[in-house]
């Protein structure tokens, strides 16, 4: 590949970057195609996670009768009902249930051999099994990195995508069947826009990075 074209590449990741926004406003009879959210939903999981346990899954709700059971779960916010889909991120608590099939199939493909393997899943359920809060930072850490994801693929398709953390978890839970192994970590409307999003800026470079260390 020659230089100018993975300049020109980079050139259109930073422009999908610059223009995704929280998008709240969608054409409410817009219908994205289930073939075309596969195709975001498989750029979403070729996300990187921990040890490689992929712990995200996704709750695809685009059946308009179900998204309106979700609206007063997510008060009333009226991107929910509007929206061509709402993407539930979930993010997995027993992720470390996942290492062995992870593991197996390196096994099999010749990535790593049978030792390395039951070494690392021995690593993987000890660190489960020391409880707190692990389970759960593992959970939100990893499966965000899915939700960024298919927000970019999402965009880079032409359509926008807001994410909410502002629901009642346990209703969505109930409401729909959530599994216990799965916690919910954000909601994602995504759809064609309607309107463009509220004006936005962002912080100084230097207000958010430090060098090395804190201490000066």
């Amino acid at each position: 590949m020659s230089i100018s074209l993975r300049q020109q590449e980079k050139n259109v990741l930073y422009n999908i970057m610059e223009e995704r926004h929280s998008v709240k406003h969608y054409e409410s009879n817009y219908k994205i195609s289930k073939a075309e959210l596969e195709e975001m939903l498989t750029a979403a999981i070729t996300a990187p996670s921990a040890w490689n346990l992929q712990h995200w899954r996704f709750l695809v709700i685009e059946d308009q009768k179900k998204q309106e059971e979700l609206l007063p779960i997510a008060y009333y916010q009226q991107q929910i009902v509007d929206a061509s889909a709402v993407v539930a991120v979930l993010g997995d608590l027993e992720a470390n249930k996942e290492a062995e099939g992870v593991y197996q199939e390196a096994v099999k493909k010749g990535f790593m051999s049978e030792e390395i393997k039951n070494t690392l899943v021995d690593q993987i359920n000890g660190a489960y099994k020391r409880g707190g809060s692990f389970a759960r930072d593992a959970a939100f850490l990893n499966a965000s990195l899915a939700a960024m994801q298919f927000m970019l693929a999402a965009k880079s398709k032409g359509y926008d995508t807001c994410p909410i953390g502002g629901f009642k978890q346990q209703e969505f839970i109930n409401k729909f069947h959530v599994p216990d192994r799965f916690t919910p970590i954000m909601l994602i409307t995504v759809g064609k826009a309607a309107k463009d999003a509220y004006p936005s800026s962002r912080k100084a470079l230097d207000k958010v990075v430090t060098y090395n260390s804190f201490q000066r």
